[in-house]
């Protein structure tokens, strides 16, 4: 599945972008240039290829209504999360939590059936995830509030990708990002200004996580995981994330230097053993 690995790859750049830009930026801010970006240039693109737009009102709130979850809501929780202190590895281990909450909740809400097989894989991808983390997994008082963020994203990518797969699947790919994205950028706009100053620190690590956040991730990365969506189950396409945590430490190892240790390396062949066991078909 290349592009299931090219997604994953890619997606778990995205923690290594909020590491490199929080400092400069607080997070509703960041990610509101981040969304005013990408919609910039998504409505470029979608203009220029004269791709189709929704025809009814109904579509355009479908649309917006998942751009706020995936985005607005599952973005601003993680880096909320990250900027509060929360170490990664507490984070990344909560937001593991979608895929056996996207499994329980795809059988009533998507009428998808979980066979055995895939329960105990998502349970082993969940160990799995917990054990490349385990050594990250240290908490203070005061990180009760980075927690409830963690939550927050958790749920918004939950809903949103259960969302997606029902309403939204057959969006055409330019126009339903350029509507998502404006969505989840006005839901910004309204917040930054209240609760945040709005300083923005114009570095070069900033400038550079910012043009990989918006353009990488935010249109290639998503491009995939839409796809995903639209070919696969909602289950499955979100065993994918159990992945992201060994991949992201795979990436910090070489870029930062970050230790990598024995119990970790076996949590990543669990969490691929794992997703193994639920996307594999009989």
């Amino acid at each position: 599945m290349p592009i299931a690995a090219l997604f994953v790859i890619l997606w778990s750049t995205g923690f290594i972008g909020a590491k490199l830009g929080l400092p400069y930026a607080e997070p509703f801010t960041f990610l509101m240039v981040r969304f005013l970006i990408v919609t910039a240039l998504l409505m470029i693109l979608a203009l220029a290829t004269r791709a189709p737009w929704p025809e009814s009102f109904r579509q355009v709130f479908h649309l917006g209504a998942t751009g706020i979850l995936i985005h607005a809501t599952f973005l601003s929780g993680v880096f909320s999360s990250i900027y509060k202190g929360v170490p990664a590895g507490v984070t990344a281990l909560i937001v593991g939590l979608q895929p056996l909450l996207t499994a329980a909740l795809a059988g009533p809400f998507l009428g998808e059936r979980v066979t055995a097989r895939q329960w105990a894989g998502f349970i082993l991808g969940l160990v799995g995830v917990a054990f490349v983390v385990q050594n990250k997994l240290s908490l203070r008082a005061d990180d009760l509030g980075g927690l409830m963020w963690s939550l927050v994203a958790l749920l918004g990518m939950t809903a949103g990708t259960l969302y997606q797969k029902k309403h939204c699947s057959m969006m055409d790919l330019r126009t339903g990002a350029v509507i998502q994205y404006a969505a989840a950028a006005i839901i910004l706009v309204l917040l930054a200004p209240v609760f945040e100053t709005m300083t923005i620190e114009w570095s070069g690590e900033f400038v550079f996580a910012l043009l990989w956040l918006s353009i990488v991730l935010s249109v290639g990365a998503i491009t995939l995981l839409y796809v995903l969506i639209r070919r696969g189950k909602a289950s499955a396409v979100a065993s994918l994330f159990y992945l992201v945590p060994p991949c992201t430490a795979l990436i910090a190892y070489f870029m930062f230097g970050e230790t990598l240790e024995l119990i970790a390396i076996l949590g990543m062949a669990l969490a691929v053993l794992g997703v193994a066991m639920v996307t594999w078909k009989n």
